[in-house]
């Protein structure tokens, strides 16, 4: 069956949960002193994406389902002008999830292009993301879609304070 991608809805909440707390522990893999994993992460995000999939004034939450099953996750948001990151109206594609069993079968593509399209018809004339340095896959998936890079963030540990 072919890849399905939708609009979350409430009862995919778990699966939110679970694949968010899977990305932010991917994340925390990659570099634990620049990610935090907060307690009960799952239950963090089943809410948060919950309560954006609720707000689609401003925000996206797409689904992947393969087989009847929840395979992957997209998250976005139109976000205004910022000035700190010197960016004018855009969206910002916060996340992008594709269980294990998915991977390889074009579902991130599907999703990352169906955000685009989400927030283009929202009125963003440009769609931002970042990703982990450390994660050359989605870094290689994002820039075959068209994405180049614009910002390189730094972090630096603070001497511990006395």
């Amino acid at each position: 069956m072919p890849v399905i991608i939708r609009p979350a809805k409430a009862s995919d909440e778990p699966a939110l949960g679970r694949m968010g707390a899977a990305l932010a522990h991917q994340h925390h893999g990659f570099d634990a002193q620049r990610f935090m994993v907060p307690d009960d992460v799952e239950s963090g995000y089943r809410w948060w994406l919950g309560k954006e999939a609720r707000r689609p004034d401003e925000a996206v939450v797409l689904v992947a389902e393969l087989d009847g099953d929840v395979v992957g996750y997209c998250y976005g948001r139109l976000e205004g002008v910022d000035w700190n990151m010197l960016l004018d109206k855009h969206g910002a594609l916060h996340d992008i999830w594709v269980e294990e069993k998915a991977r390889g079968t074009g579902t991130g593509q599907l999703l990352a292009e169906a955000m685009v399209q989400r927030l283009t018809d929202m009125g963003a004339p440009r769609v931002v993301l970042s990703t982990a340095a450390k994660n050359e896959s989605a870094r290689r998936l994002f820039e075959r879609l068209g994405w180049r890079p614009t910002m390189v963030e730094m972090t630096r540990e603070t001497p511990p304070r006395s």
